[in-house]
């Protein structure tokens, strides 16, 4: 065997020795406008001069020296932060153009050693989805319906079939990649018909219950249920009608109580002729200490032997009080 073929085969397995381990490359999904951390798990020997983080293998962001503090680059500066891992890396606000290989890779006297090696995709977050119903067969005891899922620049259709105890969906679940590299499917799910869009980083989905789509309206379940709904509104307007009714009773009872109460009320009369005079005073000679200067007396009726030539008003009443000023000289006589 010539030399130059053993050189060649020697390089050969020197660099397929060289591609595994750390030097793997590992996938990253990040969504546009978000953070990803950049770890280095590789033991880092002690003698090593610095760990240096490139992109695509030109650009240097930062550089650990063996005795002094990391640098960040130009270009990168307030991009990026020191995580409390050594040797690691968090890249902020990532877009589009940051797509690409990040590689660590430590500096040592004998040469240089691939640490960790990442594949960073940047993705926007996928559009909402649409799930809508495009025909519905109804039978008695078998319903079919045809729905599609749409997005901004794809949709697929799909038909599924139910009877009274399951459902099927022809085909199986589907699904197809759009132009933006996102993921759209249609699935069968517990009863329930599921659109799904979504990529690495974000998703979204639109739902549509099977027994709600193929309940009719002369279906006897959905006949059932507006005869309970009536039944229920029916009983509430007699409960509130019976508690109005209650109330309005209740305060007239009242009300006839109270007037009952004050047509009965007997007044005491008081004696004519007697002076009357303060609770908490007692009589004394001065006029002057007399409180009251008007006092009240009995009007009655007429007391003297009627008149034959008249007829007594007996629509007066037994008793009215009146008003009689007296002056202090007739209170003391």
């Amino acid at each position: 065997m010539k030399p130059w073929v053993v050189i060649v085969f020697a390089v050969s397995l020197l660099l397929s020795c060289e591609s595994q381990g750390p030097s793997a490359v590992t996938p990253v999904f990040v969504q546009k406008g978000g953070d990803v951390c950049l770890n280095v798990d590789a033991d880092v020997p002690e003698d090593f001069l610095l760990v240096e983080w490139k992109f695509n293998k030109t650009d240097v962001l930062a550089r650990f020296p063996s005795s002094r503090e990391p640098s960040v680059f130009p270009g990168y500066t307030g991009r990026i932060e020191f995580p409390e891992k050594k040797y690691s890396v968090k890249l902020k606000n990532l877009q589009e153009a940051d797509r690409g290989v990040y590689t660590a890779r430590v500096a040592l006297e004998q040469g240089d050693q691939t640490l960790a090696r990442y594949n960073v995709t940047v993705q926007d977050p996928v559009s909402p989805v649409e799930l809508t119903v495009i025909s519905v067969d109804s039978r008695s005891s078998e319903c079919d319906l045809t729905v599609t899922c749409r997005t901004q620049d794809s949709h697929i259709n799909s038909t599924f079939r139910c009877d009274n105890q399951t459902c099927s969906q022809e085909g199986g679940e589907q699904s197809e990649v759009t132009t933006s590299g996102a993921s759209l499917r249609i699935y069968l799910l517990n009863g329930s018909i599921i659109c799904n869009h979504s990529n690495q980083v974000s998703w979204t989905e639109d739902i549509e219950i099977i027994e709600h789509v193929c309940l009719q309206p002369d279906d006897p379940k959905q006949h059932a249920s507006n005869v309970t709904g009536a039944f229920v509104a029916v009983q509430i307007v007699i409960f509130v009608s019976a508690v109005l009714s209650g109330l309005f009773c209740y305060y007239r009872k009242l009300g006839i109580y109270n007037r009952g109460s004050i047509e009965n009320t007997v007044y005491e009369i008081p004696q004519i002729g007697t002076t009357a005079q303060p609770l908490d005073q007692s009589p004394t000679d001065d006029a002057s200490g007399l409180s009251p200067t008007s006092t009240y007396c009995l009007v009655g009726p007429h007391t003297g032997p009627p008149d034959p030539d008249k007829t007594r008003d007996t629509s007066v009443p037994e008793s009215l009080y009146a008003p009689v000023e007296k002056s202090a000289m007739s209170l003391n006589n």
